[in-house]
């Protein structure tokens, strides 16, 4: 029952978009929809979360193995490292690619003029969305792949060494599959935020849905086209969802042992190290350093011509107070969905289970209007609160708490819930001494991924926050529209000192779970 009602309230942002469409004739909506200009934004934003889902795996898989299962050196920086980039906004982080790569004005530009270059290739467009949107996205399917790996019974591998196959073989063979359900979770992550981001497209020139509902609700006092794009682009997050489940497997992904308490033996790398090594210091300086460096360029410009700078305790604290308090409550219902879809599998729970990913790839700006629409009409006393900002993260995202979740429930072997029956325990008792501390893992990924995604999250905090209420992201945006952009640096450095701390936290956690 809770599992439905939460489903349930999540799809009011789709009756709020129903509604507004239904306001346009039907000739209108067919017009509208079958134009070219339509279609190929469809299509743009199909192939850019196909590209996005298919270069993230490609960067996460070997990075999960190489931090987790080998004697990479500095291991346990680059674990901290290559999780970091969740903690750059969107269109900070694009901002910064442009002013290293643009084709003009830019930092390579200028380096490479005294040899004759005076234009670049042109990184607006698909290309540069592409690679924005990877390097700021990977980290949802390395998070999940990594609780994954934790998971894995380590006697799987040992047993396919002992019958001589390599470690190459065991990887694919053993491995690999067993990480089905972190792939499949955390690519569909990554599928939906390319979906939803507004700040990549925006700032790249690609007409992908996000930028377009945005433009035509800022521009037009017609709203019914914005809300038929959007519930276009909820028909192709439905496809996304269809094809998630098609992916899934009936296997199991437990054994009759437990991965808890069990030391894998890391690989030995060898001269491979090297490339390795090679591989994590480009990622991480792409995706971390590069805005980090240009960041703090801003910042020391701004010093240095004397910028006022605001004061962010308060921005500081009402980000961390919000997000903290979005990720709790988030996990929380998130709960019941993932044992709902996990224990008791059926046609009814996923739908259940899928109803909760909507929010997630709807653009944030619709959420909110939405949101607006419902509380200025029906629920004025609860109208820019906390409780309905909170509520609107709720709706954006539950689904990376439930992908988590779920992922690692699929890892416990149900055996062991029924033998604690058997002995007299009560369903409270199973779940808060067998299933909660056997899925902590996926559970603190969750709490996380939340909290990363939450403390960035700007159109919804922008039309609901409480009047005054002002966080890191709204500061950073406004800033950055002022272009006061030491004011934005200064912004931006304290969003990534918080993020660090929470990352750093959630792998100290990890870490006394796995020694536990």
């Amino acid at each position: 029952m809770l599992a439905t009602v939460v489903a349930i309230a999540i799809t009011l942002p789709l009756i709020y978009l129903v509604v507004r469409t239904l306001g346009a004739s039907g000739e209108e909506l067919v017009k509208f929809i079958t134009r070219p200009r339509t279609l190929q934004v469809l299509f743009n934003s199909a192939a850019l979360a196909a590209i996005v889902t298919t270069c993230s795996a490609l960067i996460a898989v070997p990075l999960a193995w190489l931090t987790v299962r080998t004697d990479l050196p500095g291991r346990k920086f680059w674990l901290v490292a290559t999780t970091l980039p969740l903690a750059v906004p969107s269109y900070v982080g694009s901002f910064t690619l442009i002013a290293a790569f643009g084709p003009r004005g830019s930092l390579l530009q200028m380096l490479l003029e005294p040899l004759g270059v005076q234009e670049l290739p042109s990184i607006y467009g698909l290309p540069g969305t592409v690679l924005a949107m990877t390097l700021f996205t990977y980290p949802y399917l390395l998070l999940s792949v990594r609780s994954g790996l934790q998971g894995i019974d380590p006697s799987l591998e040992e047993a396919a060494c002992c019958l001589g196959r390599s470690p190459r073989a065991t990887f694919f063979q053993v491995v690999l599959p067993q990480l089905r359900p972190s792939l499949v979770a955390g690519g569909l992550l990554v599928a939906l935020y390319a979906l939803r981001d507004f700040g990549t497209p925006s700032l790249m020139q690609f007409d992908a849905f996000t930028r377009v509902i945005f433009l035509q609700y800022k521009t037009s006092f017609d709203r019914h086209a914005a809300a038929a794009s959007a519930l276009m682009l909820v028909g192709l997050i439905a496809v996304i969802l269809w094809l998630e489940q098609k992916a899934r497997s009936r296997a199991a992904y437990y054994s009759r042992g437990s991965a808890g308490g069990r030391c894998v033996k890391l690989a030995k790398l060898g001269a491979w190290k090297w490339l390795a090594l090679g591989f994590c210091i480009a990622l991480v300086g792409l995706s971390l350093v590069l805005p980090i460096g240009i960041t703090i360029f801003w910042l020391i410009r701004g010093l240095t011509t004397s910028a006022t700078f605001p004061n962010l305790l308060s921005a500081v604290m009402n980000s961390m107070g919000a997000s903290t308090l979005a990720a709790v409550v988030a996990t929380l219902f998130a709960l019941p969905v993932a044992i709902l879809a996990v224990r008791f599998p059926s046609r009814l729970t996923a739908i259940v289970e899928r109803m909760t990913y909507i929010g997630f790839g709807l653009p944030g700006i619709a959420i909110a209007l939405s949101l607006v629409f419902f509380g200025a009409n029906y629920l004025p006393w609860l109208y820019q609160t906390l409780p309905m900002l909170i509520f609107a993260y709720l709706v954006l995202f539950l689904p990376q708490s439930v992908g988590t979740v779920r992922s690692s429930l699929l890892q416990v072997n149900p055996q062991l819930e029924e033998s604690a029956r058997l002995l007299g325990r009560n369903q409270w008792q199973i779940l808060k001494e067998i299933t909660l501390p056997l899925v902590r893992p996926g559970i603190l990924s969750g709490i996380a991924l939340i909290f990363l995604t939450a403390i960035k999250e700007l159109p919804a905090t922008l039309l609901l926050a409480p009047i005054g209420f002002e966080t890191l992201a709204t500061q950073i945006w406004q800033a950055t529209e002022n272009v006061s952009f030491a004011e934005a640096a200064a912004g931006s450095l304290a969003m990534l000192s918080v993020c660090f701390g929470s990352t750093l936290f959630l792998l100290l956690q990890e870490r006394h779970q796995k020694v536990g």
